[in-house]
């Protein structure tokens, strides 16, 4: 009985947690790795079915993927769907001012990332 109680309070934490990421009230597991003058570091945790919110870059960045992953990007503009597979170890470069797209996790496990934001 104690085991079932403990079970349903868990699912429903876990269920709970993933609804407040659904509707944009709670961001993606991100952990600032290092920061100064010059550079942010950030770690992003990207949870499978958790949409990243859409922005506009403020900085230069660099993403450097640490787990292959397969998400989904929806444009902003054209609300275009598409399928995005990157390998651990793949590096992009994104201007500041340009767009950043809603973006999926579609695979069955998180994977992670590396912000680095030149300022």
């Amino acid at each position: 009985m104690k085991r079932a109680l403990l079970l349903t309070a868990v699912l429903s934490s876990c269920l709970t947690t993933l609804a407040l990421w659904a509707t944009g009230m709670v961001t993606l597991p991100t952990t600032v790795k290092l920061e100064n003058s010059r550079v942010k570091v950030s770690e992003i945790d990207y949870v499978p079915g958790v949409p990243r919110k859409h922005y506009i870059r403020q900085t230069d960045q660099v993403i450097v993927f640490l787990d292959d992953c397969k998400y989904q990007r929806t444009d902003s503009i054209t609300h275009e769907k598409t399928i995005r597979v990157r390998k651990s170890g793949d590096v992009i470069f994104h201007h500041k001012g340009d767009d950043a797209p809603v973006l999926i996790n579609v695979g069955s496990k998180i994977y992670r990332s590396l912000l680095i934001e030149l300022k």
